[in-house]
């Protein structure tokens, strides 16, 4: 089995460049600092780990297999990061306790000696042999270079350890948005392969130690490992984000759609359609519907029946909807008598004798004449616009809960 090393870092690259611009605006944010420094190791490790890149970078140094302390000291850098970004999750995004800032040093200083530890080791060994994929169970009988890979891997190991088990930890706390939570088993699960990179590379080089031939484990396992780990883990810093993105966008596109119907009702009060830009961002197209909605509902204040809706509203609770759709369901009968009202109204001049209207014109205005009616309450439709655009994608309903609001009034002038 073998994964390249570059899908891991494409993958990583993507996280890196997601995180990014977060990470630059709060620089001085621990956290974000921990996952940038995180990343940065992480791309950089499967960079300089693929065959073909260790192979040039021995060449052009001329130093055979110095690639390796160069790799050791890059995955030793990115097992520091590790501990080093589950100190500031601990902290949180509060200032940095005294306590917090030695546990810092002391990862900082731990790490840091391991690495020139590595670099130091490997200056005493004799590696003449250049090996681009099996230099760990290769050299693992030789003096000092076992040592340094045994450190490394040791240094790997623990720092994976840990991580694993705090992120795991972290992940059944209570009250976790679904994204983090989710994102949180992702990278539990990233570093939990993590170590079975680790057992496959210490399995191999204690096989060489006892003098069996495991090295299968180190040239095929091991990076495969490594590789699907690190992908996991990038997909855990992706999730949180990407997921709750999307999640906003759909939440913004459903809206948008929902409101389709009552915009399409209040067109002809309007006189035309909300603006449209194809170029518009999805908030905006929803925010310029909205807008377009409620400008023409306000136009229809003067013809809503205060009275129709109260009836609408008993009518629908007596048919058995809940209280918010007997609500949004009472709304829309008025909405649609406002509507049919108006363009009644707007067809009655047009109608009248022309002697009629000369006559009204030429009436003086009296005092005592009386008053336009007082505009109806128009806040809950304002308010509630989405709920009263998805009652009218039953037609039914509304006409049934319209023909028991009017049923009391009609069956009233028939007794008369």
């Amino acid at each position: 089995m073998y994964i390249s090393f570059w899908l891991p870092t494409v993958v990583l690259g993507a996280a890196l460049a997601i995180k990014l611009p977060s990470i630059l605006k709060l620089w001085r944010d621990p956290l974000l600092r921990a996952v940038g420094g995180l990343l940065v190791f992480a791309c950089a490790v499967f960079v300089f780990a693929a065959p073909k890149t260790i192979a040039w970078t021995n060449r052009v140094t001329g130093v055979p297999n110095i690639a390796a302390p160069w790799v050791y000291s890059l995955l030793t850098a990115l097992s520091a990061s590790w501990l080093l970004l589950i100190i500031a999750w601990r902290n949180g995004r509060t200032e940095r306790s005294a306590q917090t800032r030695r546990a810092t040093r002391w990862v900082v200083s731990v790490y840091a000696g391991v690495v020139v530890a590595l670099w130091v080791l490997f200056a005493l060994a004799d590696v003449p042999v250049e090996r681009i994929r099996d230099l760990d169970t290769y050299y693992a009988n030789t003096p000092f270079m076992r040592e340094e890979i045994l450190l490394y891997l040791v240094a790997h190991t623990v720092a994976c350890s840990v991580t694993a088990r705090l992120v795991w930890n972290w992940s059944r706390t209570e009250g976790l948005d679904a994204w983090l939570r989710w994102g949180l088993r992702f990278l539990g699960a990233g570093y939990v392969t993590n170590l079975l990179f680790s057992a496959a590379k210490l399995t191999a080089v204690a096989a060489r130690w006892t003098g069996h031939d495991l090295d299968w484990l180190n040239t095929g396992i091991a990076p495969s490992a490594a590789c699907i780990a690190a992908t996991l883990v990038a997909i855990g810093f992706i999730v949180p984000h990407a997921g709750q993105y999307l999640q906003e966008r759909w939440r913004i596109r459903r809206r948008y759609r929902s409101l389709g119907p009552l915009s399409r009702l209040i067109r002809t009060v309007a006189g035309g359609r909300e603006p449209f830009d194809l170029r518009a961002t999805p908030e905006l197209r929803l925010i310029r519907r909205e807008t377009f909605i409620r400008d023409a509902l306000l136009q229809l204040a003067r013809h809503l029946d205060d009275d129709l809706r109260a009836r609408s509203y008993d009518a629908a609770v007596a048919l058995g909807f809940e209280r918010g759709t007997a609500q949004a369901l009472a709304a829309a009968v008025t909405l649609l008598d406002a509507v049919e009202a108006r363009e009644q109204r707007s067809l009655l001049p047009a109608q009248e004798p022309a002697q009629e209207r000369a006559a009204s014109r030429a009436a003086p205005s009296s005092p005592s004449s009386p008053a336009a009616p007082p505009c109806a309450d128009t806040t809950y439709l304002l308010r509630e616009i989405q709920a009263v655009s998805l009652v009218l994608r039953h037609p039914d309903d509304i006409q049934a809960v319209r023909a028991r609001a009017n049923a009391p009034a009609e069956s009233l002038s028939t007794h008369e």
